[in-house]
């Protein structure tokens, strides 16, 4: 099953908060790493300007994609929005040879 998952990072921006990023930040692109290899993480894409990201993720239903989601290090601050996706009847169509 496929998943937009639109995610917002509300870590504080205090001086504490922003050295706790930093040294979440290579952990964060480890454990994606890992989400992308296991076809998890289909896709990833920043919304310029802002601090959102919306990815493409395939799980076998949402309690899979929700374990996925927490084990992503920076997941206690993240703000969280999922689209369940289903296919759309022109993409069901068999292409003509």
């Amino acid at each position: 099953m496929e998943f937009l998952v639109r995610q917002l990072n509300r870590m504080p921006a205090d001086d504490a908060s922003r050295r706790l990023r930093e040294e979440l930040r290579p952990a964060e692109r480890q454990v994606a790493r890992q989400l992308r290899d296991a076809g998890v993480l289909r896709r990833l894409w920043r919304v310029p300007g802002t601090l959102h990201a919306i990815g493409l993720y395939e799980a076998e239903d949402a309690t899979a994609l929700h374990d996925a989601l927490a084990s992503l290090p920076m997941f206690p601050w993240l703000e969280i929005e999922i689209q369940p996706l289903a296919t759309h009847p022109q993409e069901r169509e068999t292409p003509v040879d």
